[in-house]
């Protein structure tokens, strides 16, 4: 399997069929819509055989963009405001095609539901306001209730009166300077805890000496006036705020109810955005007065399924279809995107690349390469059977009884194929949640020597595999002398280092040591003359090929970095082992109560942590030691035209097969 051969396709048809052709290919989920507006070698045909341009109009867009908005602050209002005794009934998700899903979307219900809710938003937000205003006022009339005027009156003549309040410690001092004038009189209303609030008679002559005076001591005024007195606006402050609190009971029992039609509001928005992607891809589309054209990538396997579908939707040749191979342009300069065709058991591990990066459109596929290195290498690092097993169970029953969003699925998928490599590494190693199996053929604590050597085999043949899909790779662009060169050439020097290496160290035979050096400088010498023979300068390409061959070093690093394979396995056995023996030492009643509880917690961390370590280390040595040989990657992913799916799951309709 590999990257999916793609074909451009361009669809022309009246004006009016456009949002049906459109509900088609997003329906399918096979077609990626292209920006004809916006691509410059379509400006030639544009201006040629569409001299008025393209007919935009936006209207439809902000009309979705404005009910998507209502409905999500709707959604937001219900849960934090209804009642918390009346449950929220959320959009249960399931598996739907969008005809079925837009057939039952009635949105004359949609509005008048949220015209419900705004309603009860603005009652909401009135009632707030108004708690807010009486809470001001019942603060005021807390602080001045001792005043038995209504501070807004002034009808002295001669004398004239303020209201203000003073820090506490400053109050005395405050108080002795107005004593010293025998034409002030002032009474203390309240003593707060910071703050003392007093009023002050004067003569109106003298209101620049009380000013000065009130700015010297950094009296604050009171600007909040009333035109009741204190102890009736507190009245009429209590008496209203306990009429808003029965009025907010009522609205949130009110607001309380629309719960169970928060699935309805789901439902509408998932709904909603898929109309909302087709008014967002008809303005990429061309639209004359007449005619709309639409064109796109679609993998060259689903070009018969679409035709027929539209064709069984346009019985009489409405529609004109056309198909195109991506020129050699679009492929310079990766425009045609990337759409990986694995088989159900590779498919999972796509994920794994495309964190990499996807390949190219005329680059290999890494993923079924990648595969079962990875399986085998997860397992060695986590290497338990009765971790593999929690992880077999946990996933089994996840994908068989939980609609998940198509990526969560996928990590399901994944992980459940992992854990049988983890599965049988555990009765390999003899491990059982850290525990001796009655059986193994390999002990982590005695036989660690022969691991190590395991990890270093299976490194080597992920090396020259990776090696060998170099050579491919540049036979395949009938680039013969890179393929030796990046290849096999070094496939020689590695085997001939490691033949030599075994006839020294392992056989003792000084034949077979010296046939491996004789390999690895025969090897050796292509990497040195090959540059010479390709590069202008044969001076330049002989110190280029020795830089080359100086590479060698970096090939010991790769054989290390495979030794974490051993490293992490015995490590995660050995954590859980002591946990088990750290419970074990506890007093029996302990040991079968709380014991076990944290026999559970720990094993259930260790196996997060092992399951992370595996997952992480794995995959850098298929991203550094694997990739590296022969992978660039840089591939534009292939964005299929489909809903949303934020609360459903949409199938292909029909299943991506004709009926």
């Amino acid at each position: 399997m590999a990257v999916s051969p793609l074909k451009k396709l361009s669809i022309i048809a009246e004006k009016e069929k456009q949002e049906k052709i459109l509900q088609i290919i997003q329906g399918t989920q096979q077609l990626e819509i292209e920006d004809v507006l916006n691509h410059e070698e379509n400006q030639t045909w544009i201006k040629a055989y569409f001299p008025e341009g393209s007919l935009l109009t936006t209207e439809d867009t902000h009309r979705y963009d404005q009910l998507l908005a209502s409905i999500r602050e709707g959604i937001q209002f219900i849960r934090n405001h209804g009642d918390a005794k009346q449950k929220i009934v959320e959009l249960k998700r399931s598996v739907t095609t969008l005809d079925s899903l837009e057939a039952t979307f009635d949105q004359e219900k949609i509005l008048h539901l949220l015209e419900e809710i705004s309603l009860l938003k603005d009652a909401w937000e009135n009632n707030q306001q108004k708690e807010k205003t009486y809470l001001e006022a019942e603060d005021w009339g807390t602080d001045w209730q001792s005043l038995d005027i209504a501070p807004s009156e002034s009808t002295l003549k001669t004398t004239t009166y303020v209201f203000g309040s003073i820090a506490n410690e400053q109050w005395e001092e405050l108080r002795t300077k107005l004593l010293e004038n025998e034409r002030f009189y002032f009474e203390i209303i309240t003593t707060k805890p910071k703050e003392t609030l007093f009023s002050l008679i004067y003569l109106k002559e003298e209101k620049t000496l009380v000013q000065n005076i009130f700015q010297h001591f950094g009296v604050k005024l009171e600007t909040v006036f009333h035109e009741e007195e204190p102890k009736q606006v507190l009245a009429e402050a209590k008496q209203q705020l306990t009429a808003l609190a029965k009025e907010r009971k009522l609205l949130t029992k009110q607001i309380g109810e629309k719960k169970a039609q928060v699935a309805d509001l789901q439902l509408a928005e998932e709904v909603l955005l898929a109309k909302q992607a087709r008014e967002v891809a008809k303005q990429g589309s061309l639209r004359s007065r007449y005619l709309i054209v639409i064109r796109g990538w679609i993998a060259a396997a689903d070009s018969e399924k679409i035709t027929k579908k539209i064709q069984r939707a346009f019985p009489e040749n409405e529609v004109y279809l056309s198909f195109e191979d991506p020129t050699k342009s679009e492929i310079a300069q990766n425009q045609a995107p990337t759409k990986l065709t694995n088989s159900k058991l590779v498919k999972p591990f796509e994920i794994l690349t495309a964190m990499y990066s996807l390949p190219k459109y005329d680059e290999i596929d890494p993923t079924p390469w990648m595969m079962p290195f990875y399986l085998i290498f997860f397992g060695m690092m986590v290497a338990d059977t009765g971790y593999g097993a929690v992880m077999l169970l946990i996933t089994t029953l996840a994908i068989k009884f939980l609609t998940l969003p198509k990526g969560t699925m996928n990590f399901m998928k994944l992980f459940q194929l992992l854990s049988f490599p983890t599965i049988a590494w555990g009765l390999i190693y003899g491990s059982i949640f850290g525990a001796d199996l009655p059986f193994h053929l390999l002990a982590p604590s005695k036989d660690f020597m022969a691991i190590f050597g395991i990890s270093m085999i299976f490194g080597g043949l992920q090396i020259f595999t990776g090696l060998f899909l170099a050579a491919r790779e540049n036979i395949k662009r009938k680039d013969y002398l890179a393929a030796i060169n990046e290849g096999f050439s070094w496939q020689g020097i590695l085997a001939g280092i490691l033949v030599a290496a075994a006839g020294s160290l392992v056989v003792k035979s000084s034949l077979m040591t010296t046939i491996g050096i004789i390999i690895a400088a025969f090897s050796a010498l292509f990497v040195i003359l090959i540059p010479m023979i390709t590069s202008k300068s044969k001076v330049g390409g002989f110190f280029m090929g020795l830089y080359d061959l100086y590479g060698v070093t970096g090939y010991i690093g790769d054989f290390v970095s495979y030794s974490r394979l051993m490293a992490l396995g015995i490590s995660g056995g050995s954590i859980a082992a002591a946990f088990n023996m750290l419970v074990g030492y506890m007093p029996p009643a302990a040991r079968f109560s709380i014991g076990i509880l944290l026999l559970i917690a720990l094993q259930g961390l260790n196996i997060f942590l092992s399951l992370l370590s595996a997952y992480v280390h794995a995959a850098r040595l298929q991203y550094v030691e694997f990739f590296g040989k022969f992978y660039t990657g840089g591939g534009r992913p292939f964005q299929a035209f489909k809903p949303e799916e934020k609360y459903m799951n949409f199938e292909e309709e029909n299943g991506g097969k004709d009926k």
